[in-house]
C-alpha cells in the first residue's frame, strides 16, 4: 500500500464529507477510494470512520489520526514549495515596519541591499515606534524590540538589546555621577515612553537586585528628542544600547552605572502565519536575518 497515497485520501474524504465527494475530488473512481480506505484501516488495526448510506462520522481514533495526517501533508507541501520557490526569481511589493531609530540604522540598509540584490523587488518601510497590527494595515514583515505575546505570527529572534542609563559629561559634572541605582531617585530623568518601563526601573549585579522610583522631568515618545535633551544635560536618561552607542563613542553621553545590568529585550522579526510564503516574502527573510543578527551583535 502506497501510505502517502492513502493517507491523502483519507484526508480528502474527511474533508469532502463523502467517499463520492473524496472521489470526484481525487479524479479516482469510488471503488478505489472504499478500497484505500479499507486497506488502511486494516493496515492500522483500527476503524477511521463509522460510515452509513447517509454520512460518515469520525471515530475517537480517526479524529486523531486525521489531524496528524493533515499536519504532516501540510509539512510536505511546505517543504516542496519551499524548493520550488526557490527557484522563482523574487518580484512585487514588501511592506516593511520597525522602530524609527533601529529602522534608519540598520533595517534600511539591509532593505536597499536587498533591492539592488533583486532588482525585480519593491518596497515600502514604514518607521513607528509603537505596534501596529500587520494585518489590519496590510504589512509584510515586522521588526518587533518588546516582548511578544502570543499570537498568530511568526516570530524569528535576531538577538537582544539592554537597557543603558547615561547622561551628558556636564550634567554629571553639576550633580555627581550616581553610585547605586537608588542614586537616582534624586537625580533629573528623561524618559523614552516607548520604552514601557513607566517609571519603576529595575538593575541587578550578581545576586542583588535593585527597583527605583524615578520621577521624570522631561518625557517623549520619539527618541531622538529625548536623546537631544539629555545630551543636552537635562538629566539621565534610559534608553536602548543601539540608541546611544554613537553619542557614547562621541563623549556626548557617558553610561551610568555600568556594573548593573538592566532586563534585555528580545528583537525579532516577524510576519502573519502562512503555511506557505510567498517567494518575496521567503527571500526578504533569507536575506535580512543573518544580517540583521550580525547587527544586532554589534549595537
Amino acid at each position: 500500500m502506497d501510505k502517502f497515497k492513502a493517507m491523502s485520501t483519507f484526508v480528502r474524504i474527511v474533508e469532502a464529507g463523502s467517499l463520492t465527494g473524496a472521489a470526484e475530488r481525487l479524479g479516482i473512481s469510488l471503488t478505489a477510494v472504499v478500497r484505500s480506505l479499507a486497506a488502511l484501516e486494516q493496515q492500522l488495526g483500527v476503524r477511521l470512520l463509522n460510515r452509513t448510506t447517509r454520512r460518515i462520522a469520525l471515530t475517537d481514533e480517526g479524529r486523531e489520526y486525521f489531524e496528524r495526517c493533515r499536519h504532516l501533508l501540510a509539512e510536505l507541501e511546505e517543504t516542496e514549495n519551499a524548493l520550488t520557490d526557490r527557484r522563482l526569481t523574487p518580484s512585487g511589493r514588501l511592506a516593511i515596519t520597525a522602530p524609527v531609530m533601529f529602522g534608519r540604522l540598520h533595517v534600511a540598509p539591509v532593505v536597499t541591499d536587498f533591492l539592488a540584490a533583486y532588482p525585480e523587488m519593491r518596497a515600502e518601510l514604514l518607521l513607528l515606534d509603537r505596534v501596529i497590527d500587520l494585518l489590519e494595515e496590510g504589512i509584510d514583515l515586522a521588526i518587533r524590540i518588546a516582548p511578544l505575546p502570543d499570537s498568530s505570527l511568526v516570530a524569528i529572534p535576531l538577538g537582544a538589546t539592554g537597557r543603558i542609563v547615561c547622561a551628558s559629561p556636564d550634567y554629571l559634572a553639576r550633580h555627581g555621577m550616581p553610585q547605586q541605582p537608588r542614586d537616582l531617585a534624586g537625580h533629573r530623568v528623561i524618559r523614552f515612553t516607548a520604552l514601557s518601563d513607566g517609571n519603576d526601573w529595575s538593575f541587578t549585579r550578581g545576586n542583588e537586585t535593585q527597583r527605583v522610583a524615578v520621577s521624570d522631568v522631561f518625557a517623549a515618545n520619539q527618541v531622538d528628542v529625548a536623546l537631544d535633551a539629555c545630551r543636552k544635560g537635562l538629566g539621565c536618561g534610559r534608553f536602548l544600547g543601539y540608541q546611544v552607542r554613537d553619542l557614547e563613542a562621541a563623549g556626548q553621553l557617558v553610561r551610568v552605572l555600568p556594573d548593573w545590568e538592566t532586563p534585555k529585550i528580545e528583537v525579532s522579526l516577524v510576519y502573519p502565519h502562512s503555511r506557505l510564503l510567498s517567494p518575496r516574502i521567503r527571500a526578504f527573510v533569507d536575506w535580512a536575518v543573518p544580517r540583521l543578527r550580525e547587527r544586532l551583535a554589534v549595537a
